[in-house]
């Protein structure tokens, strides 16, 4: 990686994984001009998933979608952006485990997005299998 500050090539001094956040985090130095700097790195699933659908259609994975449709299922929370930001860290946390292939079948996100949601908020739970029956 290159200097935020002269774009000069870089050390890693420090690393620590996040598994909650599901990213690295990494201290690093420039060989230049010494500026030290934070960086988070994080899978992109985007590239490396794909949804395969009942119909057998596949489509990319977008954690954008997952978002959303948590944050619409906890809308009548007080911090629906915060809840639906750490539940979709939650299912993806719970994907990654089950998925080895870069397959997902829609099904399994469905259940496991009813899982984490009944485990936290009935409600939410509710709202979610009604929008999202299996």
């Amino acid at each position: 990686m290159v200097c935020i500050y002269c774009n000069g090539e870089t050390d890693v001094i420090n690393s620590r994984p996040q598994k909650r956040l599901n990213q690295i985090w990494r201290r690093r130095k420039c060989q230049d001009c010494t500026a030290v700097f934070s960086t988070h790195e994080r899978a992109s699933y985007e590239d490396g998933w794909r949804v395969e659908a009942a119909n057998g259609s596949l489509t990319p994975f977008l954690k954008n979608k997952l978002f959303l449709s948590l944050h619409t299922s906890c809308a009548h929370r007080t911090q629906a952006i915060e809840d639906a930001t750490a539940l979709t860290n939650t299912v993806i946390s719970l994907l990654r485990t089950q998925n080895s292939q870069g397959l997902i079948e829609a099904n399994s996100i469905v259940l496991t997005i009813q899982e984490v949601l009944n485990n936290f908020d009935k409600a939410a739970a509710v709202h979610y299998q009604a929008f999202h029956p299996l």
